[in-house]
C-alpha cells in the first residue's frame, strides 16, 4: 500500500477555486474520509489524487515519488464511484476479472483472484448471475471486487453508498471497514454524510469552501471541533452554539448562566476581545435535565429515536438548544424546565475569528 502526499495542492477553474492550496499526508494503511457539504471541494481533491482532474499547482506523491502528472493508469490505485459502472452484459466473474485480463494476468491466475475475493465479499455464488439481476448492495460488492481484485496501492471512493438505501448502507460500512483492516488498505473516501465518516474513518478531513477545516481522529473533531463550521456540521443534531459574554467567571447567555471551569478562565481572559463576547458550544449530550440547571427554558419539540429521546428547548425566541435525554423521560410541548451542563464537556469559541479555543494542556 501507499503513503500519499499532498504539497500545495490546488485546483481553479479561472479565477475562482475548487480546491485551495492544501497539505495533507494519508499515512500507509490509514483510512481518511474527505467530508463536506456539496460543492466543498472533497471530490475534487480524490479525482486530484486519482489523477482524474488535473491540478493547477502543487505535487501529489505516492510513497516519495511525484505522481502529479502520471495518467491514472500509472498510479495503482483503484477507484469506486457512487454508480456502479459495471458492464450489464457481462457476468460478475467477467466484471471483477476484467482489470486483470486488461493486465494480460494468465487464465490460471485470474481464476484463482477473481475466487479469492468473491470469496472475501461472500458473492462467490452470484459469479455466474449478471448484475442488472442483483440488488444495489450486492452490485457494489462487485464493484468493490473488481477494484479489489487488483490489488492497488491504495482504494478511493467516491460516495460509493449513496446510492443505496438505508439499510444496504449500514451493512456495506461494516463490509467496507472489515475489508480496510484485512487488507490494511490505504483508502481516500468521499461523503457527506458525517455518520458514514465516524463509522469508518481513522482521521477525517473536514471541507468547506473549498479548503479544509480540520483533520484530525473522529474523536477529536467530535470532542474538540476546530471551529463553528465544524461544531456545527459534525452531529446529528450538531453542537449547540449559544452567543454570550463572559465576565465573573461564568457566560451569561439568553436563559441563564453557564459556569466556566477554572483552566478555561485565564483562556478566555487572554483570548476575548474587550466586550468578553464568547461562543459556547456543548453537544446534546452534555445537557441533563436538572431542578438547578444553569439554563431555563421550554420544550419547543421531542423526538424518540428509540434507545434516546432528544429534547428541542427554547432557552429564548428562536434559540433553540438540544439535550439528548434517557428514552423514558417524557415532556409534554410547552412544559418548563431548567438543563444542567456537563462543564468538562463545554467549549468555548471566538465569535469574530470562529476559531475555537484551547486548552494549554490540550496544545502539547
Amino acid at each position: 500500500m501507499a503513503t500519499i502526499n499532498l504539497r500545495q495542492v490546488e485546483k481553479k477553474f479561472g479565477s475562482s477555486y475548487a480546491v485551495k492550496p492544501l497539505d495533507l499526508t494519508i499515512k500507509d494503511g490509514e483510512f481518511v474520509t474527505l467530508l463536506g457539504p456539496s460543492g466543498c471541494g472533497k471530490t475534487t481533491t480524490l479525482r486530484m489524487i486519482s489523477g482524474l482532474e488535473a491540478v493547477t499547482s502543487g505535487q501529489i506523491l505516492f510513497d516519495g515519488q511525484e505522481v502529479t502528472w502520471n495518467h491514472p493508469s500509472q498510479r495503482n490505485i483503484a477507484f469506486v464511484f457512487q454508480f456502479f459502472a459495471l458492464y450489464g452484459h457481462l457476468t460478475v466473474r467477467e466484471n471483477i476479472a476484467f482489470p486483470l485480463q486488461a493486465e494480460g494476468a494468465s487464465r490460471d491466475e485470474i481464476k484463482r483472484r477473481v475466487l479469492e475475493v468473491a470469496q472475501m465479499l461472500r458473492i462467490e455464488h452470484m459469479l455466474d448471475k449478471r448484475p442488472g439481476s442483483l440488488s444495489g448492495g450486492d452490485q457494489q460488492r462487485v464493484a468493490l471486487a473488481r477494484a479489489l481484485v487488483r490489488r492497488p496501492a491504495a482504494f478511493l471512493m467516491d460516495e460509493p453508498l449513496g446510492a443505496l438505501d438505508a439499510e444496504f448502507r449500514e451493512g456495506m460500512r461494516a463490509e467496507i471497514k472489515r475489508l480496510h483492516i484485512s487488507q490494511n488498505a490505504t483508502t481516500v473516501y468521499v461523503t457527506h454524510d458525517q455518520v458514514e465518516a465516524m463509522a469508518m474513518s481513522d482521521r477525517i478531513v473536514v471541507m468547506s469552501n473549498a479548503e479544509v477545516q480540520q483533520a484530525d481522529t473522529p474523536t477529536e473533531i467530535y470532542h474538540n471541533p476546530a471551529n463553528l463550521f465544524t461544531a456545527n456540521f459534525i452531529g446529528s443534531p450538531g453542537m449547540n452554539l449559544i452567543a454570550g459574554e463572559y465576565r465573573d467567571g461564568q457566560v451569561q447567555v439568553p436563559g441563564g448562566a453557564i459556569p466556566v471551569d477554572d483552566g478555561w478562565r485565564q483562556v478566555l481572559a487572554n483570548g476575548l476581545d474587550g466586550d468578553g463576547k464568547v461562543i459556547v458550544g456543548f453537544r446534546p449530550e452534555a445537557a441533563e435535565v436538572q431542578p438547578t440547571g444553569a439554563l431555563a427554558g421550554s420544550v419547543y419539540a421531542s423526538d424518540l429515536h428509540g434507545g434516546y429521546s432528544m429534547l428541542h428547548v427554547e432557552i429564548a425566541p428562536a434559540q433553540i438548544i438540544h439535550a439528548r435525554v434517557e428514552r423514558r423521560v417524557s415532556f409534554a410541548i410547552g412544559d418548563n424546565l431548567r438543563l444542567g451542563i456537563q462543564p468538562d464537556m463545554v467549549r468555548f469559541f471566538h465569535p469574530r475569528t470562529e476559531k475555537a479555543f484551547a486548552k494549554e494542556e490540550r496544545r502539547s
